[in-house]
């Protein structure tokens, strides 16, 4: 069987332009991790993007084994953001900052695929993160997105343009910040990493 590659098969959500655009976010299936703090400094954040590729390629390998189902790449990492008891995301305020580590899995794959393949995880080596994984469906809806290019530290600007973008065509931001690391930190320099930032939104 040909092998899925979920960035093309949704690639208006894994494909972004410098200029923003709307989307429509349809129901996904993804394995998540829940936190708080500054990710620079914080241990949980690079402990749950540790856990969370550890049981993605555990699930990828455990079902390609079987024969049963298509093989795939996995996807790439996402992470949502935002504050308690905030309307607006604070970029300067990352001690605040709460946030969702998550991957996107294919569809096939059910709670008891996910609890098999945690505790294949979970016996290879001790993760912490892995204690507090769950397996989630998860809908944005209708959300603006715009591509940044450079590093994580400089997306202010960019976040800055997307909501203009989305009061100029007459919606207004609803729930968290949402970005998508097409990019790895630690093989690509970071002016020429690649994040999609999007926002979920409604009508004005």
């Amino acid at each position: 069987m040909d092998k899925l590659d979920f960035k093309q098969q949704y690639k208006c959500l894994y494909s972004a332009k410098e200029k923003p655009a709307m989307v429509d976010v349809p129901v996904l299936n993804f394995v998540m991790v829940d936190g708080e703090g500054d990710p620079n400094t914080a241990p949980a954040f690079p402990q749950a993007i540790e856990a969370l590729y550890a049981i993605s390629y555990t699930i990828k390998f455990m079902l390609k084994k079987t024969g049963e189902f298509p093989d795939y790449a996995v996807p790439p990492l996402e992470g949502l953001w935002w504050m308690g008891g905030e309307d607006v995301f604070d970029f300067e305020d990352r001690h605040n900052w709460k946030w969702t580590a998550m991957i996107m899995q294919p569809e096939f794959v059910t709670k008891k695929i996910f609890n098999d393949g945690l505790k294949i995880a979970k016996e290879k080596k001790e993760l912490p993160a892995l204690g507090s994984m769950r397996l989630e469906k998860w809908k944005e809806g209708p959300a603006a997105q715009v591509l940044h290019v450079g590093p994580y530290s400089a997306e202010q600007t960019t976040i800055a343009t997307l909501h203009e973008f989305i009061k100029a065509t007459g919606y207004v931001p609803q729930g968290k910040h949402h970005e998508i690391y097409l990019g790895d930190p630690r093989k690509t320099a970071p002016e020429k990493l690649k994040t999609i930032i999007r926002q979920a939104v409604v009508k004005k």
